[in-house]
């Protein structure tokens, strides 16, 4: 898959630049923030090894769900607002907000989705549920934050 974000982000990784380009930066922070079972999954790796990507100047800092239940009835949606909020947080400070926030906010439902696809029937249908609950209110209150 040459030349999709993925393997751009593979090539970043283990090779990180001492200084790192706008290019590269915007590169990896796409990498990370899309929809996708590979962008979460990388997410995540940079998540834990956070001091490897020292030199993108990534802002990792999160408020978890900001003002809502980070386990609303039990459901961990903990990484997906963590990830939602390194997406907003790191668009905002490089002023490129608008053109990615609402790829930013698919993530974040795609994550939350993953989370209920851990449950069975009757208990997925419900965290389905808050999952959309949680994703209407960013599209609706997400560019005020």
């Amino acid at each position: 898959m040459v030349g999709s974000p993925l393997a751009a982000l593979a090539l970043i990784a283990a090779f990180p630049a001492p200084a790192v380009t706008l290019q590269q930066k915007l590169t990896a922070l796409s990498a990370l923030t899309q929809p996708t079972d590979g962008s979460a999954a990388a997410w995540r790796a940079a998540w834990q090894d956070r001091s490897s990507w020292a030199p993108y100047a990534f802002d990792w800092s999160t408020d978890v769900c900001s003002g809502s239940p980070d386990k609303p009835l039990g459901f961990d949606f903990s990484l997906p607002c963590t990830r939602h909020d390194f997406g907003y947080r790191n668009y905002k400070a490089m002023s490129l907000f608008p053109a990615h926030r609402e790829r930013v906010d698919q993530a974040f439902l795609f994550d939350m989705n993953q989370v209920c696809a851990t449950y069975a029937e009757i208990r997925r249908t419900a965290c389905d549920r808050l999952a959309r609950s949680y994703y209407q209110a960013v599209r609706r209150l997400g560019a005020v934050h």
